[in-house]
């Protein structure tokens, strides 16, 4: 008689582990086939010059040829740019003016939220790779200067249907935008002594999966998340060497509470 095979627990933590780490290292791949990127609005000059870098977790990067970021030690981090938000299709579409003065105030919110969340991340490096300035004219340094614009959060399936836009399941052109869980920026790099702009981003993200999701008792939803995702990113990024990868997390986890 054969006795069914056991594996040790250890030998499936190892497998488990081993799948995991397999899959994070092709995240900015599995990424770049479920989440389509932005159209460009503006905010960066010159888009087409920017593409997907394996290496970098954002959708398109565009780096000055010749940019060494060693040789700057300070950050300047500037209020992120909220009118290209104002533009959104959804939002003109909305019937409510009390319902949407509400929504340009969450949107102001949101901006100075993912700008804290940015300068925190960087003074809470361990590496301190840059002293972040709150005022530009107290740099020291050679500095760089981080400029963003939030251009897209997609709204919430319950607020779509409360507007009364959303229309039957499959119909409407808000369709495209239910439960996509996505936020997008673009960004600009700027040596301050110079003003030359020495780097571009633009990413479209989208949040974490899990069969529980109290964010979308919001309109903006898990923004914020993705926000702190980005800012994450950002300071790893400016702490990688040559020949590494920072890399997107997997969207999708399993919460069972």
């Amino acid at each position: 008689m054969k006795h069914p095979v056991r594996l040790p627990g250890l030998s499936i933590l190892c497998i488990a582990l081993a799948a995991c780490a397999s899959v994070r290292d092709g995240a900015n791949a599995v990424k770049a086939q479920a989440v389509a990127p932005a159209p460009d609005q503006g905010f960066i000059w010159q888009p087409e010059q920017a593409s997907h870098r394996n290496d970098l977790p954002f959708q398109k990067v565009w780096i000055k040829p010749g940019f060494d970021k060693g040789g700057y030690g300070e950050l300047v981090v500037a209020p992120v740019n909220t009118q290209y938000m104002m533009e959104m299709d959804w939002l003109h579409k909305a019937s409510s003016a009390s319902w949407i003065g509400d929504v340009k105030k969450d949107i102001a919110e949101l901006a100075v939220y993912f700008h804290d969340r940015l300068v925190k991340a960087f003074k809470e490096d361990p590496n301190h790779r840059f002293m972040v300035l709150e005022n530009p004219a107290d740099h020291k340094r050679p500095a760089l200067r981080l400029e963003l614009a939030l251009i897209e959060i997609d709204p919430s399936t319950p607020v779509l249907h409360a507007l009364s836009w959303a229309g039957p399941i499959g119909t409407g052109s808000a369709m495209g935008a239910v439960n996509q869980r996505r936020a997008a920026f673009e960004g600009r790099l700027r040596d301050l002594q110079t003003g030359e702009v020495v780097a571009t981003f633009a990413d479209r993200d989208m949040a974490d999966v899990g069969p529980l999701d109290l964010t979308r008792l919001t309109w903006y939803g898990p923004a914020k998340g993705i926000m702190d995702r980005w800012a994450r990113q950002f300071v790893q990024i400016a702490n990688k060497k040559p020949g590494e990868a920072v890399t997107d997390p997997v969207p999708y986890t399993l919460r069972p509470f």
